[in-house]
This record gives structure tokens, sequence and C-alpha cells, in this order.
């Protein structure tokens, strides 16, 4: 999704509708920065009476603080909608156990998450989140992907993750995407200012195909200047401009992508 057409808003609301749909209720936010961390809980209260409309319920929600361990019991025990936010430097220093261990080194809030605690039951706060297998919505993956972070992330013991991101240095499973285009088309931003453009990682699913012009010779049969979408060895998926020719099949041209499967080629009246 692009900046600024609410990414926050949706992933709030994929929350809600994961719990009306299949009763799931934990949630960690991952974030990317304290900025956007705080951000994020504002805009949980301020959508509160909004959701609440919607859906008739409430979130529980709170950022991550290793001298509250109470919140982690709550998250744990409540039936309700859970949230937990948290920013990334945060998370990949205290849930780095390699470093984090007694005698290495580790800073004290980073050990609270891995040791058993007297005030915690003789449990292990980490261990109690990984219990209720919480679904990951991470904000601004692309900056999330560094190797504490994701090995971190593992001991979460996740039931899913779901990714949003305007600039997705990896995509997997892409479920939805919303292009500068299609925001200014649905009026969610004012205006797009151009100076050039390509158009790249399209959804390749809406069979676009635009017939630019026709080319003549006096030796050759005419042809037709085509623009369609083509899916690239990197599994991109990009619009090309060709000349086709009588008999030319789209579905080999596009490289296989379903929504070309038997169009072909079969007359050209210049």
């Amino acid at each position: 999704m692009e900046t600024g057409t609410g990414k926050t808003y949706v992933y709030i609301k994929t929350m809600f509708e994961l719990n009306k749909q299949y009763g799931w209720n934990k949630f960690i936010i991952i974030v990317p920065s304290v900025a956007i961390r705080e951000g994020v809980k504002k805009s949980l209260e301020t959508m509160e009476e909004h959701f609440m409309s919607q859906y008739g319920k409430k979130a529980r929600y709170f950022i991550y603080d290793s001298k509250n361990l109470t919140k982690i019991d709550d998250f744990a025990k409540s039936n309700e909608i859970n949230v937990m936010i948290i920013n990334n430097q945060a998370f990949a220093k205290s849930l780095n156990e390699e470093k984090n261990k007694e005698g290495r080194g580790g800073d004290k809030g980073a050990l609270i998450i891995y040791s058993e605690r007297d005030e915690f039951g003789s449990r292990k706060p980490i261990d109690v989140i990984a219990e209720t297998n919480p679904i990951l919505i991470l904000d601004e993956p692309q900056k999330l992907n560094g190797p504490a972070t994701q090995k971190a992330m593992k001991r979460f013991n996740p039931l899913f993750s779901v990714n949003y991101s305007a600039t997705h240095k990896q995509e997997h499973n892409e479920v939805y995407r919303l292009d500068a285009i299609d925001a200014y088309n649905h009026k969610l931003v004012k205006k797009i200012e151009v100076k050039g453009i390509e158009v790249v990682n399209l959804k390749g699913i809406d069979g676009y195909l635009y017939c630019d012009s026709f080319v003549t010779s006096k030796n050759k049969p005419p042809m037709v200047k085509l623009e369609f979408e083509q899916q690239l060895k990197s599994g991109t998926v990009k619009r090309v401009l060709r000349n086709c020719a009588y008999g030319d099949n789209l579905y080999e041209l596009s490289n296989g992508m379903l929504q070309y499967e038997g169009y072909k080629i079969s007359d050209i009246d210049a």
C-alpha cells in the first residue's frame, strides 16, 4: 500500500476481522522505530470508538515494557482482542538469547524476557507469549530483515505473520496491492506528480491488454503493436510493448500468465 493510504487502519481492521471470522485474539505489532510505535498506539486510541461501532468490542493494547510483566500475563489470559506493540530495536535486542545471558554483558531489561522470574510465577515471559501462538503484524517489514530480528520472531511461535509496506524488498504470498494509480483513482491521495514512470510489480491478475498501433510494410504481412503484462524470471510482473504477428500466442509471450490463456492473434486487418 502506498504511503499515506491507511496501512495502520487496514491492519487494525484486519485484526478485528480475523477475530470475527476465526476467533483469533492474540496479535503482536512489530514496528521499526519508537516514533512509529507511538503512532500505532495513538491510532489504536483514536479508532477505539470507530471499531467499537463496527464490531461491538474494543482491543486491549499495550507497548511492551520488560518492567511491567503483568501486561504479558493479561495478554495471555484475556479472551478479548489483545495487541502488544513492540519496536524493532527493543525486539531485536531483547530476544537475542546468545548475547543476553547472565555473565555475557546482556542488558538487564533484555535478560528479563528469557529468565524465570519469581514475580512472574517462576516463568519465562517469552514462553508465556509463545504459548498463545500470536499473529505477527509487521509494519514496514523491509526494515525488519536483520538476522537477530528474524531469529527472535520465531521465538514467539507465531501462528502466521502479515506484512504491510509501501516498499517491500521481499514479497511472500501477496494478498493485496494498492499502487499509486489505484490510490489516486480511489481518491485516497490528492494528486500524483510524475517526471518519468515505469510501472513494475503489477498484480498480474487483471488481463491488461492495449492495442497501441498497427505496423505495415510493403514486403511483410501487417503486425500489431500490443502492450500486455509479462512475468519476468524474478517473478515480478511488468508491462511490455511488442510487435505481434498473426498466430502469436499471448499466453506464451507473457511467459505463462493465466489471464492470457487461449488468447491468440487470429486476424490483423490493417
